[in-house]
């Protein structure tokens, strides 16, 4: 990685606050941020990385190029046209992505092959992701749809319920999302099960780890299943109708991976039939969600339009990374935090 003299060219090409602009051009001496939120999409909320897209002029346009020309890093991808990086930005030698799993916009954008380095904001999320999680757990773990159809019909009725303490969770995703939302659920007594890509000799904060190929051995003790995985080549339909089969009865599913990780026809079924307790959904295979898909009348489903971890501290904890890594970058020291893994695809 050859990092350009004497100025470093840093684009930022999705919105940030103007507090945080100053924080990365404070950052070094050596760095010159290029920034026109007049350009970018407007935000709808704190930390949106989408927007909804400007209508630009012509002279616009030609400013969005030429600012793109001489770019040697990018917060973020471009919104136009991403697909021509390589094209549009040719000193272009690092972006900063802000989501965790960039591996599918990286395919998307044809950059799989690109010679740049690319960063994830890996960890960024993992407070509001286990957060989710942990309010869905307990949303089907002491009865709350029951409660609320109950107050819905005017319905005063005793009986048992059920808690999360004694329960075992499997974590498909040993990272930093998975680890947090274990921590969590030790809270309540849950105890946990790690799986990684490969093996870890240290099982903080869970009780054991395994690994993808032996996840069978595990489903039948787990009463929630929680995939805070990437989706690469080797997870894509990870859990499917046999995986689902192998679940206890009344097992909980969590998804704050990547819905393609589970087969959805699959779950949907178990699902309708009462065999499984209840699922947690921050994605969904296709997104939007399909307008038939039994998910959305489902009283057994949680569902979050993607937006599990979309909270107003987003933004700064992605630049605190940033800013972290821009000093590895300017003083070569390589690999930088969250460096994105070509061959693994995350």
């Amino acid at each position: 990685m050859t990092v350009p003299d004497p100025c470093l060219d840093v684009l930022i090409a999705s919105y940030l606050e103007p507090d945080l602009v100053d924080r990365i051009a404070a950052a070094d001496p050596r760095i010159r941020v290029s920034y026109a939120p007049e350009l970018l999409p407007r935000p709808r909320w704190h930390s949106d990385h989408v927007g909804e897209p400007r209508e630009l002029t012509a002279g616009e346009h030609d400013r969005w190029t030429s600012m793109l020309q001489t770019a040697d890093v990018m917060f973020d991808f471009d919104w136009r046209h991403p697909e021509r990086t390589l094209e549009q930005s040719p000193n272009l030698q690092w972006i900063q992505a802000t989501s965790a799993g960039a591996g599918q916009l990286i395919e998307r954008f044809g950059l799989s092959d690109a010679p740049l380095t690319v960063t994830t904001a890996a960890g960024v999320h993992a407070d509001p992701l286990a957060e989710f999680a942990l309010a869905g757990i307990l949303h089907f773990a002491r009865g709350l749809p029951r409660l609320i159809a109950d107050r819905r019909d005017r319905t005063w009725r005793k009986q048992q319920t059920t808690e999360l303490a004694g329960r075992h969770t499997l974590i498909v995703g040993a990272g930093k999302i998975g680890s947090r939302t274990a921590e969590l659920l030790r809270c309540f007594a849950v105890t946990s099960t790690g799986v990684a890509r490969t093996p870890r000799p240290a099982p903080e904060p869970f009780d054991t780890t395994t690994t993808t190929d032996r996840i069978a051995e595990h489903l039948p003790t787990a009463d929630i299943l929680v995939i805070s995985c990437a989706l690469t080549e080797h997870t894509r339909g990870l859990i499917g109708p046999r995986e689902l089969s192998a679940l206890p009865d009344g097992a909980l599913i969590v998804n704050l991976g990547r819905g393609p990780i589970i087969d959805e026809d699959a779950l949907a079924e178990a699902l309708s039939t009462g065999r499984l307790g209840g699922a947690v959904l921050d994605v969904t295979a296709t997104e939007p969600l399909r307008d038939d898909s039994p998910l959305w009348t489902a009283d057994n489903v949680l569902l979050s339009p993607h937006s599990a971890a979309n909270v107003p501290s987003e933004n700064g904890k992605i630049v605190d990374l940033f800013v972290e890594n821009l000093g590895r970058y300017l003083s070569g020291d390589t690999p930088l935090i969250n460096e994105f893994d070509f061959d693994a695809g995350y």
